[in-house]
């Protein structure tokens, strides 16, 4: 066989040979960079949901900033609607064909750039501005049989959840700084004026000029709420606010003022309430920078573990506690830690409430009848699963064991606590071990990368969530700083919500395959580590993302670490809400929500 080769060619001057196999070969080459280095192609976003990309070495930071707009004139004028809040539920958005291109730049720092083309929407109703997708089902609520034990109250997801994004209140600013927060906001930002005039003798918040004031008043703070905690405190000294007793709920909390005081003397309180039951006063406590969430004793289990505080406290909450045969009373039980206080007040005027003197008593009642097993104590089995949609129970739960079948004990005292070893921590050999290792993994990923590298502003910052909590390591290395954390335990997770409470600190149990009993705009920053690659294989991360965007506030922050194929999708959702993102060290996430809303 002959074989020709390029010198052959020159000598035999065959040059038209030679220049259509140059032709060839450059187009080839084009050709090839095109389809693989640019790989700019057209799809669904189905087929982006299963995209694993590959990355080349990303460089040190940064940042992908889209336009945004920094105030808020007028935020509603485009997004009036009569419609009610039921037509949130419905996919309201465009969503076309998906380009997605890998540019070969370091600037963008290795995110993949994909444009989703989705339209979003502003949320519509009367309630648009202040929507909570699983509180504000009005289509569910009108169909429910009885609303005897506060059922409209409690949990009703739309399905499929809502993709529109939550408006802003006109005149909206960015909040006021902690600690001045705590005794006043902005107006705007809350402007809800039905609870200053309904509580006006009581002094529990009073309007002055543009801003919403809380004075430490309430209805059993007459001499204030200081005075308050520390007449509780002389009564019964053991309570020792801030060393015994550092993680407190308390029950009908009004705009939180209790709580709030309570963390000078290093006692956290997870203050909740049911939504309107009083207007906005959950939206209060959490713009004043107070720990607080949405919440009612109906009929299920709070998103509480068993045992978690160290005292649970009720000013006039108004609470049938004797209700279905005293299971309110019974899932507070459930609640408190073996020896910790119930502590329930109420003014002397109510002391010949008749109302009030028959749950006194049945309250009484129920622990002189336990002579008598009634009520009986729960089954090992009822005791295990977390209680999410789980009804109140009729029993009362054993004291808490250990594996070994040892009764567990009190916390160490605080401040002791955070990094004692947790009293529910299972007696498995290298337990102890892991939960020391996490909290030093913890400790250092917060002191040397977050608060020392990543574009956030953590003086613009109060209230803090993380989305996948686990042993609590996140909040516990921020616990000297002027933050409080809500640590979520996924409810699809390890239950870890135990370990949480022995800590020192609060968190909740949640399904982020839903939405949060949370106001819209109450968190500055949004933490998640490695959630999502176990949370897409049941819902879409676009209406994950879309419920980030609704409890975050305009100028807050997201910090994520997962998997880069997370991060890459998650931030198309992101930049197709105007979000500025960066990518820090190749591996964090960094998000910085705007005031951008869709008209």
């Amino acid at each position: 066989m002959a074989m020709i080769s390029v010198q052959n060619l020159v000598k035999e001057r065959k040059y038209p040979f030679i220049f259509a196999l140059a032709i060839l070969l450059v187009s080839a080459t084009i050709f090839f960079l095109y389809s693989n280095n640019l790989q700019s192609l057209t799809f669904s976003l189905g087929d982006l949901q299963k995209s694993n990309p590959t990355a080349s070495k990303p460089s040190q930071n940064a940042t992908i900033s889209p336009d945004t707009t920094q105030k808020v004139d007028d935020a509603n004028d485009d997004t009036k609607s009569d419609d009610s809040n039921d037509s949130n539920s419905s996919n309201d958005y465009e969503n076309n064909n998906t380009t997605i291109t890998n540019i070969d730049n370091n600037d963008h720092n290795n995110l993949l750039i994909v444009d989703l083309k989705i339209k979003w929407v502003a949320c519509k109703g009367p309630v648009a501005v202040d929507y909570i997708p699983c509180l504000d089902n009005s289509q569910a609520i009108k169909e429910l049989k009885s609303r005897r034990h506060m059922e409209h109250r409690e949990r009703h997801c739309p399905q499929p959840s809502p993709r529109c994004l939550v408006p802003l209140p006109n005149g909206y600013k960015v909040p006021v700084p902690w600690p001045k927060s705590r005794d006043m906001i902005w107006y705007d930002n809350v402007p809800h004026p039905k609870l200053v005039e309904y509580k006006k003798d009581q002094h529990w918040v009073i309007k002055k000029g543009d801003f919403l004031v809380f004075p430490g008043g309430g209805t059993q703070f007459k001499d204030g709420v200081t005075n308050y905690i520390n007449f509780i405190e002389k009564t019964l000294p053991s309570i020792e606010w801030g060393r015994h007793t550092r993680v407190i709920l308390d029950v009908g909390c009004g705009v939180a003022s209790f709580g709030g005081y309570l963390l000078d003397r290093d006692v956290i309180t997870m203050s909740f309430a049911p939504k309107d039951e009083h207007e906005a006063q959950i939206q209060f406590a959490l713009e004043r920078g107070i720990p607080a969430t949405l919440s009612v004793i109906g009929t299920q289990k709070l998103t509480f573990p068993d045992n978690a505080f160290d005292l649970i406290h009720c000013a006039r909450c108004r609470v049938h506690w004797d209700a279905d045969g005293g299971k309110p009373l019974m899932e507070l039980n459930r609640i408190l830690r073996p020896g910790g206080f119930f502590v329930w007040s109420a003014t002397p005027v109510y002391r010949d409430d008749d109302r009030d003197r028959n749950v006194w008593n049945f309250c009484l009642a129920c622990y002189e009848k336990r002579q008598e097993s009634n009520p009986p104590l729960c089954e090992q089995q009822d005791e295990k699963n977390a209680p999410w949609y789980v009804p109140l129970s009729g029993c009362l739960p054993r004291l808490p064991v250990d594996s070994m079948g040892n009764l567990v004990g009190w916390p160490t005292q605080w401040p002791d606590r955070i990094s004692s070893k947790p009293p529910s921590l299972t007696t498995l050999s290298d337990a102890e071990e892991m939960f020391i290792e996490d909290t030093k993994h913890w400790a250092s990923l917060v002191s040397d990368v977050y608060l020392d590298g990543p574009a956030i502003n953590w003086s613009s910052v109060r209230n803090i969530m993380d989305m996948n909590a686990g042993y609590g390591g996140f909040a516990a290395a921020l616990i000297d700083l002027p933050y409080w954390v809500m640590n979520v335990v996924p409810t699809h997770t390890e239950d870890t919500l135990p370990i949480i409470f022995d800590r020192g600190l609060i968190g909740i149990y949640h399904d982020w395959c839903e939405s949060l009993n949370t106001y819209p705009r109450t968190y500055d920053l949004l933490h998640a580590s490695f959630l999502f690659r176990n949370l897409t294989q049941r819902c879409d991360i676009i209406d994950v993302a879309v419920e980030m965007d609704r409890i975050l506030r305009p100028g807050g922050y997201i910090l994520v670490q997962d998997t880069m194929e997370m991060v890459n999708k998650l931030n198309s959702v992101l930049r197709s809400m105007q979000w500025s993102t960066s990518l820090y060290q190749g591996q964090f996430l960094v998000g910085n929500k705007g005031f951008w809303r869709p008209k």
